[in-house]
């Protein structure tokens, strides 16, 4: 595994070569991600959208989205990904043109792109120019901003030809996710949103554990946990916002953000 943190730029190059599904869960970040998918027989879930991925193809996916691979076999498993706050853009890009893709659509919708969509030869290039070895860490740093800028005008101009219309809800893991989001800061539990959806509390958990790889609660906790960050960061109290994300108790707060995170409230801002 190829790593490393730059700025605000985190880089990966991964290759599991026997992949334990036990390995790869749900997972909520607080930054924008650009996932190049080399090879291995995976699908991806975002937001109760299920995506078959084929070889070199690309996933993007914005803060606070949820995402998880789901290992289909144990063929070797090569991937590559980015992440970057959106904030790392607003340098050249001040009016947000080219985060658009990240921002300017439903969770869980155009996620994905094929080789039809993106010249793949160029965006791997780069990636493995991003990957080797620099001179220097300013050589590192020039590297990893021209080649992020690169991919996203990409991205972009893919973005600008997919169809836009049809993204409304409308299978049911689909609908659950809309309706949690707009609640996620009300006092909501799992009984009662399987109620909402006319289910028991069995069928309600076993339909989104399939559909986003994650038990119910802890998907809304990671979720709640991820808006406190970006909350805090931009000024917000730390108890101000573990109360304005749903939570009633802040030491109960504390502990799953520390967990979380690795890190206090108070360490995220330093």
């Amino acid at each position: 595994m190829k790593e490393y943190t730059i700025d605000s730029v985190y880089f990966k190059h991964d290759i599991s070569k026997n992949p334990n599904p036990k390995d790869f869960t749900m997972h909520i970040h607080d930054k924008c991600e650009i996932f190049y998918f080399v090879g291995g027989d995976v699908e991806y879930l975002v937001e109760g959208s299920r995506y078959p991925l084929s070889e070199d193809s690309v996933m993007i996916i914005r803060p606070a989205e949820a995402h998880t691979p789901r290992i289909l076999s144990n063929d070797c498993y090569e991937r590559y990904a980015v992440n970057f706050p959106l904030s790392f853009i607003k340098e050249i890009d001040p009016e947000g043109i080219l985060t658009k893709t990240f921002t300017d659509r439903p969770l869980g919708k155009n996620n994905f792109y094929s080789e039809e969509e993106l010249d793949m030869p160029l965006f791997l290039r780069l990636l493995k120019e991003m990957r080797d070895e620099a001179e220097n860490e300013y050589q590192r740093k020039l590297t990893s901003k021209t080649h992020i800028y690169m991919m996203l005008d990409m991205i972009s101009r893919a973005f600008a030809k997919k169809k836009t219309g049809g993204l409304s809800p409308k299978s049911l893991p689909e609908k659950i996710i809309v309706y949690i989001e707009k609640h996620l800061s009300e006092d909501i539990s799992v009984p009662e949103l399987a109620s909402h959806f006319h289910l028991s509390v069995s069928q309600f958990s076993r339909i989104f554990k399939q559909t986003t790889g994650a038990a119910p609660w802890d998907y809304i906790t990671k979720k709640r946990l991820t808006v406190a960050k970006e909350m805090i960061l931009q000024g917000r109290s730390a108890k101000t916002a573990s109360e304005e994300c749903g939570f009633n108790d802040y030491s109960s707060f504390y502990r799953a953000y520390t967990k979380l995170f690795s890190c206090s409230p108070q360490q995220s801002v330093k």
